[in-house]
């Protein structure tokens, strides 16, 4: 009896797809390379969010609305670990909160205050 491998081989044309999103950035807008420099926001970072409103107002022509289109319906269809080996080589996910300074005052003995922060 053969042995039989269920998985199917992507074809070239996934396969350069996936290779130019390795390197791929946003390079306009709110994730552009004005508000994350030097070069934008990787776009298999971008979040679902956005990506659905570039959907509804239509994605850029050419190779980058192609690639937003195939990040948006990977996130869309849950398959977002396919992703992983390109964040993995840039050095993991980003993210995209921002750090909150924390402060905490703490009552001492005879009503002083004692501070610490984070």
């Amino acid at each position: 009896m053969a042995n039989h491998d269920d998985r199917q081989d992507p074809g070239p044309e996934l396969q350069r797809l996936l290779t130019d999103l390795a390197g791929a950035t946003m390079p306009f807008g709110k994730y552009g390379p004005a508000a994350h420099p030097p070069q934008g926001l990787a776009l298999v970072d971008l979040p679902y969010e956005y990506l659905a409103w570039l959907a509804r107002t239509g994605f850029p022509r050419g190779r980058l609305g192609e690639m937003l289109r195939f990040v948006y319906q990977a996130k869309q269809d849950g398959a977002e670990g396919l992703f992983d080996p390109i964040r993995a080589a840039r050095g993991g996910p980003v993210s995209l909160r921002r750090a909150r300074r924390r402060h905490w005052t703490f009552p001492g003995p005879a009503g002083a205050g004692l501070e610490a922060g984070a």
